[in-house]
């Protein structure tokens, strides 16, 4: 069977690789994938499987009946690009403005409607099988939004796969692991307000220059101080926006960044931890602090079970 699978594959690599490539040089950002979803639909229909839209605004779903009743699983890929120029010159790059597939979806979106096809052909399976397009993994939580619009209430399912390409992996080798596997993502926006002055006169002013770059530094004593050793945490203050001119010290700096844990213990921590230094230490400066943190995603964490059964699978 793994062998036909294999050679099923083989003789449409061209068609898959044409596919890929239209998806790459027309990319759409978080709930603009409306090119990208109609390719979807197309071609799922072009196969003879039930395709459902509109969840999650420009999500698809198709449905894929077996041989006879059994249990519903769903296979899930997604679909979005992101804000950034493409400086590659193939012939299949970027021919949206500013969007770039740089973080591999249109590969996904072709691996998964190539297992829709192949599924859709052989059907020699029992149960459900349905292929989940999501948009808005970027950052725009496609996938919350398609729960909210009724994902598992129109399609049940007693598990769902998905996965992500890697480029640090060797060809041929997966990552695998129970439990969280991806960190959460949350991001933070901190306003420090100080009182501007001429550089060569600092104690006439109050410089958040200074605060932004004292508290940059006590945010990692939360990592190595305050965190359980055994835990996994990253703050990384990404942005630091200040100032107009060489010799005048601003009178506002804001700063910006992301933190990823593992766990929601660890999150917890470092949220509560961050928001007790930045207005004390702001003040000790003689800055005002605006704090405000955002959880954005969740840790991706596997069940124990579907895991060992994809490793059975890769295996």
């Amino acid at each position: 069977m793994t062998q036909k699978l294999l050679d099923t594959l083989g003789d449409w690599l061209p068609d898959l690789t044409d596919i890929r490539r239209a998806i790459h040089a027309w990319p759409e950002l978080a709930f603009q994938e409306v090119r990208t979803a109609d390719t979807v639909a197309r071609l799922l229909e072009s196969w003879g499987i039930e395709t459902h839209r509109g969840l999650g605004e420009t999500g698809v779903v198709g449905r894929i009946d077996g041989r006879g009743p059994g249990r519903s699983i769903g296979l899930r890929a997604d679909m979005d690009a992101l804000p950034m120029p493409e400086t590659n010159t193939f012939a299949h790059a970027s021919r949206n403005p500013g969007v770039m597939h740089a973080c591999g979806h249109d590969g996904h979106t072709t691996m998964l409607l190539a297992a829709a096809r192949y599924l859709a052909g052989h059907r020699d399976f029992d149960g459900v099988v349905h292929v989940i397009f999501q948009p808005a993994e970027e950052g725009g939580g496609g996938a919350r939004r398609m729960i909210e619009d009724g994902l598992f209430e129109q399609f049940p399912m007693d598990a769902v796969f998905g996965m992500h390409n890697w480029p640090g992996l060797p060809a041929g080798t997966f990552g695998l692991t129970d439990g969280p596997i991806m960190a959460s993502s949350s991001t933070f926006k901190i306003t420090l307000r100080g009182k501007g002055a001429h550089a060569a006169m600092p104690h006439l002013g109050v410089d958040p220059v200074v605060a932004a770059a004292q508290l940059t530094l006590a945010f990692q004593t939360i990592l190595t101080r305050d965190l359980d050793p055994l835990e996994s945490g990253v703050i990384s203050v990404t942005q630091i926006h200040t100032g107009s001119a060489d010799n005048v010290i601003p009178d506002q700096a804001v700063m910006r960044g992301t933190v990823r844990t593992l766990s929601q213990n660890a999150l917890d921590l470092i949220e509560t931890r961050m928001r007790d230094l930045a207005g004390p230490l702001a003040q000790a400066l003689r800055c005002e602090a605006d704090f405000h943190f955002h959880r954005e995603y969740p840790a991706t964490v596997n069940h124990p079970e579907q895991a060992a059964l994809c490793a059975q699978v890769l295996t």
